[in-house]
């Protein structure tokens, strides 16, 4: 009876766990067999796709840099006590993860806006207004991706021993030559996760970026942004591209697998 009881645990697991891989896997299969494998290479070397392209990575890897200058002094300060204050720094630091996109971009708007306090005065500093401009769109990625960053340097940060540094002190090592020598070589799997999951999220960042920068061909239209238009006038367009941005997501995918999976 028990091993009936448990055969029938086994099908059912294995069945729903078919269903659950079919779930994921059936999307991007039908992107792939449904992407116009004649046409791609001149659909995506036309001047529109390359610009959409190259202002993705744009925002993308300007969102990174935003993320480790401003990021990892932030995860720095979090992993060092569990305050109440820091709870609350966290807390705003980790919003834009489970916040609507398009809740983020008007929010954005509202902040940095030409009418706002902070957009008044930025404009009065530069001379140009932020809202639906290139730099816009690298506010809106980093502002998406900079939470995967901050959390994961935070978590490698707070699992790292605490000897090393004592001993690093010992030898005479000042906080600088701790945090260059000690700190960042042990924690770099934490590091290269952050910056891939940044870069990864800022890559796909469509709401935030369209409602705070816009949509403007050759300075706004990022590749999800292009790819929303195509859907409208050219869906086999619109397949290449989600191709080419399922394509980068599983590359980053692959170079973090390390990170899930155990070591054997």
């Amino acid at each position: 009876m028990k091993r009936r009881s448990s055969s029938s645990l086994r099908v059912l697991v294995a069945l729903l766990t078919a269903i659950a891989v079919a779930l994921f896997a059936l999307p991007i299969l039908a992107i792939v067999t449904s992407a116009p494998w004649s046409r791609l290479i001149e659909q995506l070397s036309s001047v529109p796709v390359q610009q959409a392209l190259g202002l993705s990575l744009i925002s993308s890897f300007g969102a990174v840099l935003l993320a480790v200058l401003l990021g990892l002094p932030l995860a720095l300060w979090l992993s060092q006590s569990t305050s109440l204050l820091r709870t609350i720094v966290r807390i705003i630091v980790t919003l834009p993860i489970v916040l609507p996109p398009v809740t983020a971009g008007i929010a954005l708007l509202l902040a940095y806006g030409r009418s706002s306090l902070v957009g008044a005065q930025f404009e009065r500093w530069f001379g140009f207004s932020l809202p639906f401009s290139t730099a816009a769109t690298v506010v809106a990625a980093a502002y998406m991706g900079m939470p995967f960053f901050v959390l994961s340097v935070e978590a490698g940060l707070r699992a790292l021993d605490p000897r090393y540094l004592d001993a690093a002190a010992s030898l005479g090592a000042g906080p600088w030559r701790r945090l260059w020598s000690v700190t960042l070589p042990m924690i770099q799997p934490s590091l290269r996760t952050g910056i891939l999951l940044c870069f990864a999220r800022a890559l796909g960042e469509y709401c935030a970026t369209q409602m705070f920068a816009g949509n403007l061909p050759g300075s706004t239209r990022t590749l999800p942004l292009a790819c929303a238009v195509a859907m409208e006038v050219d869906p086999e367009l619109a397949i290449g591209l989600s191709l080419i941005l399922a394509s980068l997501s599983i590359a980053v995918l692959f170079v973090l697998r390390h990170s899930w999976t155990p070591r054997r």
